[in-house]
């Protein structure tokens, strides 16, 4: 469809365990216009983190297809997968993943430097200065706070000028004010840098932050509304 950056078509993912299939997609037909923020909601094991690991073609799905950009993620082979993913992907995962032996700036530049890619030194310092870490920039991550650190994966992911942000439950490790600082940041970025965000969370104080929740239950979307509606829950 035209107008959308995202979008799924009968999108199914199925396990086998034992003698059972495990159905964690079960045909979902999902869209996300470009530079919307969504988030999807949905208790663990929903299937809302294997759909977002589909949308970011690190999975590869049993039946239907992904679409980003127009392009068909199926139709792409491994290499030309993994560079798409670099260039028009920005990942952010509960867990940080920032190397240990790099300060705050290299850890930031490290997915451009991997890409070999110029670093836009300008535009990386513009995100550092936004989400509060230019006094941090010769920083180890072991001696920044878990919110510095997960700021710090929030700039990570900006400094590839990806066109879709993927957080997948970005805040998970963090308290509630720290949470809801982070995600604030993170879509003022996002919305600065005019970039599509999709949120993967079971906390609905913080989906309220999208312009569109989507609620996902065993492997369907069985909500899909604006903001500030509780149909969802």
């Amino acid at each position: 469809m035209k107008g959308y950056i995202v979008e799924t078509r009968n999108l199914k993912k199925y396990y086998q365990m034992g003698e059972n299939t495990v159905k964690a997609l079960d045909g979902v037909d999902f869209c996300v216009k470009d530079r919307e923020f969504v988030a999807i909601i949905g208790k663990s094991g929903s299937g809302k983190s294997t759909l977002l690991h589909m949308l970011g073609g690190l999975d590869r799905p049993t039946e239907g297809e992904v679409l980003v950009e127009g392009k068909r993620l199926l139709g792409l082979k491994k290499e030309q997968l993994a560079i798409f993913r670099r260039r028009k992907i920005g990942f952010i995962f509960q867990n940080y993943n920032l190397v240990p032996d790099l300060n705050v700036y290299e850890n930031v530049i490290l997915p451009v430097e991997l890409d070999g890619r110029r670093v836009d030194e300008e535009y990386v310092d513009r995100i550092l200065e936004l989400l509060g870490l230019s006094e941090k920039r010769k920083a180890l991550p072991g001696t920044l706070s878990g919110g510095q650190q997960q700021r710090t994966a929030i700039a990570r992911a900006l400094a590839a000028k990806p066109a879709i942000i993927l957080a997948d439950e970005p805040t998970g490790n963090l308290d509630s004010v720290t949470s809801h600082e982070v995600l604030g940041l993170l879509k003022m970025a996002a919305g600065q840098f005019s970039q599509t965000l999709i949120l993967i969370t079971h906390d609905r104080d913080i989906a309220q932050l999208a312009d569109r929740i989507v609620h996902i239950e065993d492997g369907r979307i069985v909500g899909d509304t604006g903001k500030g509606s509780d149909s969802y829950a």
